[in-house]
């Protein structure tokens, strides 16, 4: 048997008292989701392991030690059930297979919207949150693409890449499922909060925290391997060669899952972790027919993208966000652009700005020497 995979499966919860056991053994401090694999296998029920959890903590060095008290995850459960989510305890008929055999799979996982999406062949999408206009598009592509050719687009609700996917999947079919990084009903970023909204009516949202927790800096890495976990296939849209989407292919290679990537231009550092995953075995992807193909899917016909709909442009009638600070717009114009030239009227597009905005401050960063114009309207920037 492999090292690390759990010996024995645990027994299935057959009673109420039972599934709080589990849940107030996963809450207990210094449980995290492999002790608490392994205090079930050792004890052979939840009950008999928090029985046992004090005597373990005092043998480590842990003078006073309680475990997580029976009112604490009552509490959990109301708030979670007023919210409309259900839980899923390891073992549950309707916990996911794709997670069900992993040495760390979640003990739980708290779901808000359709349960069918986690029973889908999957493929996990990440990428850079500060995207490239040319990575935003690719996502939308391979998320609607994979939607429709019956996948679900697993990813982490994160701005940039993530987002996009999502998006463009709800656009597609609807099959997607977004891993939170805190509780089921705390959205971050907040502005994915629509976003957030629609998937649970279409998709569906998964945590293995309690709900209200505020996610913190530890939590992300943990997301990360649930949505290498869940899919069979780990796609990289963007990424640093420094970046937690390198950590999340990292954890599907250990899964035994497939990882892909985009290429990207060698001078744009977006792109080089793709890059050097490709260099290092990753398959390449230039579409949503590679990763059907990879994954024994038929090949299929490479969608006609439908974009989100474009709220008005902005105007004196209409105003959106007001951009008053030229240098946050600057900012948002150079993280669209990269060393591969794109269409100025894509950026307007992508930025949701009216060309008569756009145009003053495309000529100051020209002027600046900080992005150049090629023959045929396009723009790439210069580092």
């Amino acid at each position: 048997m492999p090292d690390g995979q759990l010996s024995t499966p645990h027994p299935i919860p057959r009673t109420e008292d039972d599934r709080l056991d589990r849940l107030r053994l996963v809450r207990s401090r210094r449980v995290g989701a492999v002790t608490f694999h392994r205090l079930m296998a050792e004890h052979d029920s939840a009950q008999a392991a928090l029985a046992a959890l004090p005597g373990i903590a005092r043998a480590a060095g842990v003078a006073e030690y309680e475990v997580c008290p029976l009112g604490v995850v009552q509490a959990e459960l109301k708030h979670g059930r007023a919210l409309g989510a259900r839980l899923l305890v390891h073992g549950d008929a309707d916990y996911p297979a794709a997670l069900a055999d992993l040495p760390d799979a979640p003990p739980v996982l708290w779901t808000l919207g359709d349960l069918a999406h986690l029973h889908r062949p999957s493929v996990a999408m990440v990428g850079a949150r500060n995207a490239s206009s040319l990575g935003l598009r690719m996502a939308r592509r391979l998320g609607q693409g994979l939607s429709e050719a019956g996948f679900a687009v697993v990813s982490g609700l994160a701005r940039g890449i993530d987002a996009a996917a999502h998006e463009a999947a709800l656009e597609g079919e609807g099959r997607t499922i977004a891993v939170m990084a805190g509780g089921i009903d705390v959205i971050y970023p907040p502005e994915n909060t629509a976003l957030a909204t629609r998937i649970a009516a279409m998709g569906c949202r998964i945590s293995e925290h309690p709900p209200g927790l505020v996610p913190q800096a530890r939590h992300f890495p943990l997301r990360n391997r649930i949505v290498a976990g869940l899919g069979r296939a780990v796609v990289v849209v963007e990424a640093a060669a420094r970046s937690g989407s390198l950590i999340t292919a990292k954890a599907a290679l250990d899964y035994g899952r497939e990882v892909m990537a985009v290429p990207g231009h060698p001078f744009d550092a977006r792109a080089s972790g793709c890059n050097m995953l490709i260099r290092d075995g990753a398959l390449l992807v230039r579409g949503p027919a590679d990763v059907a193909e990879a994954l024994g899917t038929p090949t299929l016909a490479e969608p006609e993208l439908r974009l989100p709909a474009q709220p008005p442009l902005p105007g004196p009638q209409a105003p959106q966000r007001p951009l008053k600070d030229v240098a946050l717009l600057h900012s948002m114009i150079l993280s669209r652009l990269g060393p591969s030239p794109l269409a100025e009227d894509q950026l307007v597009r992508d930025l949701r700005l009216s060309p008569a905005e756009l145009a003053p401050e495309l000529l100051n960063l020209e002027l600046d020497g900080r992005i150049a114009r090629q023959p045929g309207g396009l723009l790439s920037r210069i580092d």
